[in-house]
């Protein structure tokens, strides 16, 4: 039996030009603007343009549908997270645990700074969690982990480390997530940070890590 086809979600064509490349900008900071104010259910194509000051013509050339600019989104969003962590767990000269620690106040922080853009691209998710983009995003940040939880455990089975590894970012996510749905104050960010942060080091140091 054939699936149903998902909605295209990549770019219909990347900008090459330094025009075209500060309009893509343009658009996505509109996107981002419509999205925090309108919400995934209420958010167009159409609003995006008026908000961006462009024609939806302009838009069409470079994102086809509304699923392909809120992929777009989720995308950008995504890489930053991955480059957060590798930028963070690769710092080899620091210990891994204090690694973690340092990663898991910046994430926090960074979910609460972006929390309602977070939440809209969450209602979103069915239109392109299942995307191959999608996968592959994923599976970068997972290898990072990998890596990480490999110089942290060295003595471990491989199948306690993957577990760890996942248990630590399944965490953090809906830890952060649950955290930055109510406005935070930085006291706050730093206290709860800290928590997550003791209870993981904890996790890990059990385990047999040694610093």
């Amino acid at each position: 039996m054939t699936g149903r086809s998902s909605p295209l979600i990549s770019s219909r064509k990347q900008p090459k030009q330094a025009r075209a490349t500060d309009l893509v900008a343009a658009i996505l900071q509109a996107a981002v603007q419509v999205l925090e104010k309108e919400g995934a259910q209420r958010f167009t194509t159409t609003r995006v343009a008026e908000k961006a000051g462009v024609s939806v013509g302009s838009l069409y050339q470079y994102f086809p549908n509304k699923a392909a600019l809120l992929f777009r989104l989720q995308s950008d969003e995504w890489q930053q997270t991955t480059d957060l962590l590798c930028r963070i767990l690769q710092e080899v000269e620091k210990p891994p645990l204090e690694r973690l620690r340092i990663l898991v106040h910046a994430f926090v922080r960074s979910e609460c700074e972006e929390a309602a853009v977070r939440g809209a691209l969450d209602d979103a998710a069915p239109l392109y969690r299942d995307a191959p983009e999608a996968q592959e995003a994923r599976a970068s940040a997972e290898r990072t982990v990998e890596i990480f939880m490999r110089e942290t455990l060295p003595q471990a089975k491989d199948a306690t480390r993957a577990l760890a590894g996942e248990l630590v970012m399944t965490m953090l996510s809906a830890a952060g997530r649950d955290f930055s749905a109510s406005p935070r104050i930085p006291a706050e960010i730093e206290t709860y940070s800290d928590a997550i942060a003791d209870m993981f080091c904890a996790y890990l140091r059990s385990l047999g890590h040694r610093a």
